[in-house]
């Protein structure tokens, strides 16, 4: 994990936020490559859900919460952690979390902490209006559910996806962006008829998987963890763990949860009139009814699939997954991030062998600029004179390619294209780059 870290602060990927301040711990900034990185990987994963399914809609919901939505959800009632304080070194913990240096004489005895962030609405700061930061992006994609039908054609089975912001008072933040205070979500919730909602879970749980090998998480570094009836979440029919090995530990990455009729019937109303299931508290202020007519007219409260995955925690596994440290022929060592080049930062590194000369970096620019205008991603010109220094700095970014042009590049139209994983290199004219990067991007 030191190692990760360190070359996420040295490279441009992480920084401690407020830095310069003393840090608000918990809290992450992305940097150059960061941004990147963590783009690519919503883009992918919105990709595979909303353009390669013709029945998933995407929204983007608003991160302040009406304090009904968690009333009903349960989570104002539910959504806490047990917390202890060490008498003898006067820190906190979540009582599931305290080190071994700790003795279970010098706890407290744990209480009940609300993880939700609360904030005030309007001028007047007198209690009674507020609203809370989501503390996940499921709720509104719930609350959205008669809006979304409404407004396009879609009919059982369906989905709604979302990427967005959560917020979440950690009582003890730990591992890196493992588990933080400020996060972003990627949550689909799949709209399934009852009775087929345990095919669906079964379905979604290997399209998970698959999606996770094809982002360079391997099925060796992947364990499934069905939890026990007794792990779950009250709303919880059954749920599977896809848990990573993480550089702290197995952890999770994703979760893949049948919530049964729960969700659209506690923010339903008419709730007597829809045959609900779940245990659902009476909601007495809700206007909507939650729910969508079968062929034979019959309203129908649709079963609920939900896979949900951290941002962050993907990051974090993705990074670890990439991070080599090879010996080479030589005897010395380099550290090469081995990024599927569809996630990588950068996706060519374009570099002038002499930073001075001004034919050699006007070529270069022309390269960069037309391979810019291909759309693949951020095309990097790397003009600082040092042909080696440069090649080392992009594979421990993970650029998948650099391309050097030279005085042969002058006189024959030619540049040397090296490959970050095998370090081969090999003359391709300049007007067949953009084909060889866009297969080699796209592959």
């Amino acid at each position: 994990m030191d190692e990760l870290v360190a070359l996420c602060k040295r490279r441009g990927f992480i920084f401690q936020s407020a830095e310069i301040y003393g840090g608000i711990q918990g809290v992450y900034d992305y940097g150059p490559l960061g941004v990147e990185l963590k783009n690519n990987i919503k883009n992918s994963w919105w990709k595979s859900m909303i353009y390669e399914n013709d029945n998933i809609e995407g929204i983007d919901a608003a991160i302040l919460t009406n304090p009904l939505i968690l009333k009903y959800s349960g989570h104002e009632d539910t959504f806490s952690d047990p917390m202890v304080d060490c008498k003898s070194c006067n820190l906190r913990f979540r009582a599931d979390q305290v080190p071994d240096s700790c003795k279970k004489e010098d706890l407290t005895e744990p209480r009940h902490f609300n993880l939700m962030f609360k904030t005030n609405v309007g001028p007047v700061e007198d209690g009674s209006s507020f609203a809370y930061l989501r503390p996940e992006t499921a709720q509104q994609i719930f609350t959205n559910f008669k809006n979304v039908i409404d407004s396009t054609s879609s009919s059982l089975p369906f989905g709604i996806a979302q990427i967005g912001k959560a917020f979440r008072n950690e009582i003890t933040p730990r591992n890196f962006i493992f588990r933080v205070r400020e996060f972003e979500q990627m949550e689909l919730e799949y709209f399934v008829s009852p009775g087929k909602d345990e095919e669906a879970h079964s379905l979604w749980v290997q399209n998970r998987i698959n999606w996770w090998n094809l982002q360079g998480v391997p099925t060796e570094s992947i364990e499934i963890y069905d939890v026990p009836k007794d792990e779950l979440a009250h709303y919880s029919k059954k749920t599977v763990d896809i848990m990573y090995k993480f550089p702290h530990g197995l952890e999770e990455l994703e979760g893949i949860a049948n919530r049964t009729d729960f969700d659209l019937g506690s923010h339903s109303k008419k709730q007597n009139e829809l045959n609900i299931k779940s245990k659902v508290v009476v909601n007495k202020d809700s206007n909507s009814k939650l729910a969508i007519q079968n062929e034979d007219g019959d309203w129908v409260v649709p079963y609920v699939i939900e896979p949900s995955a951290g941002v962050e925690r993907g990051f974090l596994a993705i990074l670890n997954e990439a991070y080599t440290n090879e010996e080479l022929d030589n005897g010395k060592t380099r550290v090469v991030l081995k990024l599927k080049p569809h996630l990588s930062p950068i996706k060519a590194a374009v570099i002038p062998l002499k930073k001075n000369n001004k034919e050699i970096v006007n070529t270069a620019k022309k390269i960069k600029e037309d391979l810019q205008k291909l759309g693949l991603g951020r095309i990097f010109l790397e003009n600082t004179g040092n042909i080696g220094k440069g090649y080392r700095r992009h594979d421990e970014i993970g650029t998948p390619v650099c391309i050097t042009v030279d005085f042969e590049s002058l006189e024959d139209n030619t540049v040397t294209i090296r490959d970050r994983d095998t370090m081969n290199q090999s003359r391709l004219n300049i007007n067949e780059i953009s084909e060889y990067l866009k297969a080699k991007i796209q592959s």
